[in-house]
């Protein structure tokens, strides 16, 4: 039986045995030649000197030093890409504002869109609008907000797309909400990773939990809308009520219902029969919405948003 080359060249007997050359030329040439090739198997590719080795440079202080020093590098250059990244964003409303989409796009939208007559929209981002000036022309009996919530998860959609900006809580946390109303109620919809922090903010800005609302959605043929879930599939949305000082005027008390069925209809589109329970629980109410869109434009609604 012929061993393997390997055990040949490695076998550390006297090579002139093997029997693989008869006179002493040979085996003197044969025995330098396996114990090279000795050499080779055992110390690997001897090309590579000790300093080429990365597998050695990193058990020295000064490879240590090389590899804390790259991985600096990389994480400027990653906080560089996500300050041009945060740049592009805070350009987008100002380019959008100033003709960034085409003509035939925006008469596109406007024909498929009528604001309804006595709404007041006020296009702006949230976090520079003049809230002091609104604030110092009106008190809100009513406070509604959806926040774009930040998504805490790597993989945050699961395969559904983000059409919107996110928001981090602190920059939630930072709206003049108490300055807008000094009695009244607040209704907040909150995400299942976000309820302790939609109570802190009420909490914040003044406001105690009294109650909530559930969304059931429904599809077209009113049938349970499933979505994506973590752990379980979602069919509903949560809207918190929270209310500070007195009641507003007219506030009238056991109305309508803490359970809403309707139709699931576009991204982040709330049901109508929230702000019609709104309007019956203080009717003739000074209403204000924030992060609204056009989609949410309602008679005697102020609504605040940079999507109008």
């Amino acid at each position: 039986m012929t061993l393997p080359d390997e055990v040949v060249m490695t076998d550390s007997g006297n090579d002139s045995e093997s029997g693989s050359f008869q006179d002493g030329n040979n085996s003197s040439t044969s025995s330098a030649s396996n114990n090279t090739t000795r050499r080779t198997v055992l110390l690997g590719n001897s090309s590579l000197g000790k300093n080429d080795s990365p597998d050695l440079d990193d058990n020295t202080a000064s490879g240590r030093l090389t590899k804390l020093l790259r991985r600096e590098r990389e994480l400027i250059e990653t906080l560089e890409a996500l300050a041009r990244d945060i740049e592009q964003l805070e350009k987008k409303p100002e380019e959008e504002g100033e003709g960034g989409k085409d003509e035939d796009e925006e008469g596109d939208d406007l024909e498929e869109f009528e604001a309804p007559e006595w709404c007041v929209p006020i296009k702006a981002n949230v976090m520079t609008y003049d809230w002091d000036s609104l604030a110092a022309e009106c008190q809100f009996d009513v406070i509604l907000m959806d926040p774009p919530w930040q998504l805490a998860t790597h993989a945050p959609t699961r395969g559904v797309a983000i059409a919107y900006q996110q928001l981090p809580d602190i920059c939630i946390e930072e709206l003049p909400v108490p300055k807008l109303s000094s009695n009244g109620f607040i209704f907040i919809w909150v995400i299942n990773n976000k309820y302790a922090r939609a109570f802190d903010l009420m909490r914040k800005w003044g406001y105690s939990y009294v109650d909530d609302i559930t969304w059931v959605k429904q599809t077209v043929n009113r049938r349970m809308a499933k979505g994506h879930g973590y752990y379980l599939q979602h069919a509903k949305e949560t809207c918190l009520v929270g209310k500070k000082g007195v009641d507003p005027p007219n506030c009238r008390h056991s109305i309508g219902s803490d359970v809403i069925f309707s139709e699931r209809r576009g991204q982040s589109q709330k049901p109508e029969e929230l702000y019609e329970l709104i309007e019956e629980l203080v009717p003739n109410g000074r209403y204000l919405e924030i992060f609204g869109r056009k989609n949410n434009l309602r008679d005697y609604w102020v609504t605040v948003g940079n999507e109008l």
